[in-house]
């Protein structure tokens, strides 16, 4: 698809990764629809966008931005499910000095998948409904993974989340193909958002210790990624990884 074809949502907008998105996508000629919590965030997103606020984990909150979005945009063509949230912790851990055993609350697990793996599978059920009931085509959808869906220390419930939304990306491509829409997924590394930048200097410093190219992605990095799976008419159900080489 070409990208001044696309009237297109991008969810977790208003900053990081998303802000850069909507803001490539924009340049490019394309009607984008933003969703975010943080509507301060999202008022300083380009002129011309539609903005409105956005919980991906709330059922009546997705289908409302979607029912807007499709008539300010004139109809939606395409997603990208980049909401995401992380809230770390070892399943279980014992203090080294007093015993003491410590697991990851409830609590923070729902919080993860409710914007991780629910927040994708609902924006998605939503869109492609709107796409299906238009016959709309073609159409294609995005999901922000993450290479740490190979397993990552301390991250139980967004390791969980962002496996699943790449595995989602196989089963939803052969699920709408009948319809024309394509499903793809892009696993980001460790890029520099504001969700990534609170890390402490040690253990920022190890990561990139470990990345062969020597340095920390930049939002750029990702967006040449979804500006792939966007464009590539033959890319489907399938994850790309954009890492510097991490996992490799």
């Amino acid at each position: 698809m070409k990208l001044s074809d696309l009237r297109i949502i991008v969810t977790g907008a208003a900053q990081g990764m998303g802000a850069h998105f909507v803001q490539r996508l924009v340049e490019a000629g394309a009607k984008v629809a933003a969703g975010d919590v943080n509507e301060a965030a999202l008022a300083k997103l380009p002129d011309g966008v539609f903005k409105a606020r956005l919980d991906v984990s709330k059922e009546e909150d997705v289908r409302r931005f979607v029912a807007d979005a499709a008539v300010a945009m004139g109809g939606v063509n395409a997603l990208v499910n980049n909401a995401g949230i992380i809230r770390d912790g070892l399943l279980v851990r014992k203090d080294r000095n007093t015993g003491a055993i410590t697991t990851l609350s409830t609590e923070a697990w729902n919080a993860v998948i409710g914007v991780n793996l629910t927040g994708v599978t609902l924006m998605t059920r939503e869109v492609v409904s709107t796409m299906v009931r238009n016959e709309t085509r073609p159409g294609v959808i995005v999901n922000i993974s993450s290479v740490a869906r190979h397993g990552n220390r301390g991250q139980t419930n967004y390791v969980a989340a962002k496996s699943a939304i790449a595995t989602n990306a196989v089963t939803w491509a052969r699920e709408f193909a009948p319809f024309g829409i394509r499903v793809g997924a892009v696993a980001p590394g460790m890029i520099e958002t504001p969700m990534t930048q609170g890390m402490n200097q040690k253990a920022r410093d190890a990561l990139v210790a470990a990345i062969p190219v020597g340095r920390i992605g930049v939002p750029e990095d990702i967006w040449l990624g979804v500006r792939f799976v966007l464009e590539c008419d033959y890319f489907n159900g399938r994850t790309l990884d954009v890492d510097g080489g991490l996992v490799m």
